[in-house]
């Protein structure tokens, strides 16, 4: 399985990070997260069909949730968007949820093997969190992660959009994803290393995705977070500032 993945191949012995010197090895790397870039672009159909799609659903129903289901690197990433969707955005946090393989702790400690395990009771956990008009967000570099795509599987069979986001081609996630996205971002500098730029890669594309769709949603107006929820100073500084110069452009 693994030989077909390309986010576990090595890269050629003259770009091995470790025979470099400092300077030559960031500059590997470097070039190296670029791709990142360009896969995105490569892929900008498919994300702004995701975006489209995305919207839609949260116009409908006032109680469609945005899930994200990852494991590993993948679920550390989906959660630091979702996170930020009430305080920047204002979108209620009882409209964001999190399917992570093995749980909370997953997201401090490594607990890899979470994403392996059949006994989740990943039956339980959709039926539980997932309606027919939720948006569920997979994220898994391989693409082949069975938790991952155990969930996606019956999120769609509840009648919820599915969006898959994976670095390799011919995943078992973009076959199974209403939606797929795929970055195929190659080997990294360190073989099977995802959280380099194949995590990028995904970190950009979640970028796009969640601010595009709360932009459409309302939640930004003239370049500003017109929603935005102050929890600190520095915030509320910035809630009071935004306040005037929107209410300032109303009365122009």
């Amino acid at each position: 399985m693994l030989e077909k993945e390309t986010t576990e191949t090595i890269l050629k012995s003259e770009l091995h990070i470790d025979t470099l010197n400092n300077s030559q090895a960031l500059n590997v790397m470097i070039n190296n997260h670029l791709r990142a870039f360009d896969e995105i672009k490569n892929s900008l159909n498919a994300i702004e069909l995701a975006i489209t799609r995305i919207v839609s659903s949260l116009s409908e129903n006032p109680k469609s949730k945005i899930i994200y289901v990852g494991a590993g690197t993948s679920a550390r990433i989906a959660v630091q968007d979702g996170v930020e969707l009430y305080p920047t955005f204002g979108w209620p946090s009882k409209r964001v949820r999190f399917i992570i393989a093995g749980g909370k702790k997953a997201l401090t400690k490594s607990i890899e093997g979470a994403e392996d395990l059949k006994n989740q009771n990943i039956h339980e956990i959709v039926k539980n969190i997932i309606k027919p008009y939720d948006v569920v967000i997979g994220l898994a570099a391989s693409g082949s992660t069975k938790f991952t795509v155990d969930v996606i599987k019956l999120a769609n069979k509840s009648g919820a959009l599915t969006v898959g986001i994976s670095n390799n081609i011919n995943s078992e996630l973009e076959k199974n994803a209403i939606i797929p996205i795929i970055l195929n971002t190659g080997a990294e500098v360190v073989a099977g290393s995802t959280r380099l730029k194949a995590g990028t890669a995904q970190k950009i594309c979640l970028n796009l995705i969640s601010t595009l769709v709360m932009t459409r949603l309302g939640k930004v107006k003239k370049g500003m977070m017109n929603n935005l929820i102050a929890t600190n100073r520095k915030l509320s500084k910035r809630k009071k500032q935004i306040d005037f110069l929107l209410s300032r452009d109303k009365g122009h």
